[in-house]
């Protein structure tokens, strides 16, 4: 089946200046990674909401802490073995002069989280430093692909009543252009919970019926009764990145990531469970043209209807695959 749908006319994260996005996709389970590179630096902030986080240098991202500018943030699949992605990344950074100078060397920063993606294929098949390397290698200010690529290559979503009832997640990508202000997202969907087009306020994606064959919603069934199989914490997750060229503090940038979580609210249901680790990134280039002070509510709003457009264009542009034989994990498309 095609992995990704490719990029066309339609916006992107790379749409706002000072980021390239590069994925990695191994094929073979398949699993992968996504960099977004700020190689000039770029002000900083993440907000979590799920119970289930896996992340890397989040802790410097809080305002009250020293460094003020990230190189790069990791998207990664591949569990916590994932988190060794964002090593590769870091001598990508540093073989190019790029990072923190500290006097006797420049350290790159890179914040980073995973996602929950080992049930699918071969559990020790997972992203390594040398993916996250490769992805740099590869990273671009073209419109990156969306769906079955990078940390999407793995995902999955709606799998309350179990992975047999589950369907294709992916990553995807959108921005919003106004005068002066460029705002994108970039978001790799394995939510537990269903996936919904706020557009149209239509299920695409999520828990299927027990055969199969079409959608029957996680809420419809908890709301009916059914019983919910156990489940393991910190098995699925959606994580994702917004980025802006205004210019913004690391209070500011913290305000916009916790804006921009209204994005996944909005589209998956339901959301920052027990059993996900729903982390969202942001970014501030600074490179706008526009000497108007930061609009941090209007930059936030956009913020969260861009990491919404991004999480229905995720599953939009999924493929179904093959988990093992007899046992197939469609995509929205498959069930029309």
């Amino acid at each position: 089946m095609t992995n990704a749908i490719q990029p066309n006319q339609k916006s992107s994260i790379t749409d706002v200046a000072g980021i390239k996005v590069g994925h990695f996709t191994d094929t073979r389970r398949p699993t992968g990674c996504t960099v977004i590179l700020c190689e000039d630096g770029a002000t900083g902030g993440v907000d979590v909401r799920g119970s289930a986080p896996g992340t890397r240098e989040t802790d410097l991202l809080n305002p009250k802490n020293l460094v003020q500018q990230v190189h790069a943030v990791v998207l990664s699949g591949g569990s916590a073995f994932g988190l060794e992605t964002a090593t590769g990344v870091v001598r990508w950074l540093e073989e190019r002069g790029i990072g923190y100078d500290v006097g006797v060397a420049k350290v790159p920063i890179v914040p980073a989280a995973i996602l929950f993606d080992l049930g699918v294929g071969d559990a020790k098949i997972r992203p390594d430093a040398e993916a996250g390397y490769k992805a740099c290698k590869a990273a671009t200010t073209n419109a990156p692909a969306e769906g079955n690529v990078g940390a999407g290559a793995g995902a999955t979503v709606g799998k309350m009543f179990g992975g047999k009832r589950a369907m294709k997640g992916g990553i995807g990508t959108a921005s919003i252009k106004l005068p002066g202000l460029t705002v994108g997202a970039i978001v790799a969907v394995n939510a537990v919970g269903d996936v919904i087009d706020p557009s149209t306020g239509k299920l695409i994606a999520g828990a299927r019926t027990p055969d199969g064959k079409k959608l029957q919603g996680t809420m419809a069934g908890i709301l009916r009764g059914e019983n919910l199989p156990p489940m393991l914490g910190g098995t699925n997750t959606t994580i994702g990145l917004v980025a802006t060229d205004a210019k913004l503090d690391k209070a500011q940038a913290q305000k916009v990531a916790e804006m921009a979580q209204d994005g996944l609210a909005r589209t998956i249901n339901p959301a920052h469970t027990m059993f996900d680790g729903d982390t969202i990134f942001a970014v501030a280039t600074g490179k706008t043209t526009s000497t108007n002070p930061a609009n941090v509510t209007l930059i936030g709003a956009l913020a969260a209807e861009a990491m919404s457009q991004a999480v229905v264009r995720a599953i939009r542009a999924a493929r179904g695959i093959q988990v093992s034989p007899g046992q197939n994990l469609p995509s929205a498309a498959d069930l029309g």
